[in-house]
């Protein structure tokens, strides 16, 4: 459970988390003849269940993070594209913020976010690096990249996040959240297609190469 929240939470860079989590080295066991059956057959703990406070502070920390992305895309993008995907981000994810907010002041829940959780830092991490990465191609592919990458994430752990809920009016919230959820993945999957296809601009001070044809006149 708690790698749904996180996952929903950190605005897409779970999943880098995930992949340094599965590049870990993990160091052979050396010691011949070693018993292995009693800690192979030990079950796994189950994880830490999610309150429904936790789940109202992830999806607003999940919303705001997006949105103020957005807000910085809407202005530092390149291609008119992703300057309005940026807008859209930060209009669709502030109302998504403002319904989660309206709804736990409705039951009365003050949102927490679980102990030692740490994807608002991510969040703010990830911010003040597109903040301050040159404007251009390159920023332009590394937001729709995130973007793909967060919604992704969302989508396949949203049903799970559902099911930890306990109020059904919260389950209902994710519910109605997820075909926005889809229609943002979609968009970003065509940006980023687009921009994969787009050909690389010329180095600047490069040589024209192509052959100009001669219009000198020349003398009989």
């Amino acid at each position: 459970m708690i790698r749904v929240a996180r996952a929903v939470a950190i605005v897409g860079v779970c999943a880098l988390w995930t992949a340094c989590s599965k590049g870990e080295n993990k160091p052979a066991d050396t010691m011949a003849g070693r018993d292995t059956t009693a800690a192979a057959a030990a079950p796994t703990p189950p994880p830490p269940q999610l309150s429904d406070a936790n789940i109202a502070a992830i999806l607003d920390a999940a919303n705001a993070a997006d949105s103020a992305v957005g807000k910085v895309a809407s202005t530092k993008g390149t291609k008119a594209e992703v300057k309005e995907f940026g807008r859209t981000m930060m209009r669709d994810h502030h109302t998504l913020r403002k319904q989660g907010q309206d709804l736990v002041k409705k039951l009365n829940v003050t949102p927490q976010m679980p102990p030692g959780d740490t994807s608002e830092a991510a969040a703010k991490r990830w911010q003040d690096n597109l903040t301050a990465m040159p404007k251009g191609a390159a920023w332009d592919k590394a937001y729709i990249d995130h973007e793909v990458t967060y919604h992704q994430a969302v989508l396949q752990t949203a049903q799970t996040a559902q099911g930890a809920a306990q109020n059904a009016e919260l389950k209902d919230l994710i519910t109605k959240a997820a075909p926005l959820i889809q229609a943002h993945l979609t968009k970003a999957q065509a940006i980023q297609s687009k921009l994969a296809s787009a050909p690389a601009p010329a180095p600047a001070g490069a040589a024209d190469t192509t052959k100009k044809p001669d219009t000198t006149k020349k003398k009989p």
